[in-house]
């Protein structure tokens, strides 16, 4: 289906721009959000029409996006989740859950769209991502997930969490004397009497 930008979308133009998409993301997406108009004579009339205002309502949408950068920026995006031994979460940490953070940390609001995770974190560690708060306007940020506050202080520091070998490591130490010496001494004692 050919339609008119109405605004710039990533990945497929800016405002004025005739593209070809498929039926179904014009009907589904682009047609009803408003961010595309059917190509036709009367609406690339009626686009000419109003392309001055749509350019600003862009600039505008722009300006409002790079006033927020900073906010985001300094945001400190520390989420604390229940995790097993080996540092996997019961769950995971989506893009949605991001975007709710940046709401409540540093109010910004954002859909979880503009969150470019990529596929949901499902294991404690710290986490680059970005925020696009508009697609000029793509922000990187890190997202810390850990079970405690001392976790996550530890991963600001850069520190790395291991998970599972440390307590068998201790488990090992502790045993491993006070086994072998009981079993080192009876086999001595059998050898010597022998």
């Amino acid at each position: 289906m050919k339609v008119i930008l109405t605004e710039k979308i990533t990945k497929l133009g800016n405002i004025g721009d005739t593209v070809e998409v498929k039926t179904g993301f014009a009907r589904n997406f682009l047609l009803p959000n408003g961010k595309a108009m059917r190509w036709t004579r009367e609406n690339v009339a009626l686009f000419e029409a109003k392309k001055a205002e749509l350019v600003a309502r862009e600039v505008a949408a722009k300006k409002t996006a790079e006033s927020h950068v900073d906010a985001v920026k300094s945001a400190k995006l520390y989420m604390i989740r229940q995790a097993g031994d080996t540092g996997q979460l019961y769950g995971s940490v989506s893009s949605r859950d991001i975007a709710r953070m940046l709401k409540d940390v540093a109010n910004v609001s954002v859909t979880s769209a503009q969150v470019l995770l990529g596929s949901p974190i499902k294991s404690i560690g710290a986490f680059d991502t970005q925020i696009a708060l508009h697609p000029d306007v793509i922000v990187p940020v890190k997202i810390y997930v850990a079970q405690t506050q001392d976790e996550i202080e530890a991963l600001v520091a850069g520190k790395v969490l291991t998970f599972g070998t440390k307590k068998v490591e201790e488990e090992t130490t502790e045993e491993k004397p006070a086994e072998e010496a009981p079993v080192a001494e009876p086999v001595k004692s059998e050898e010597s009497a022998e």
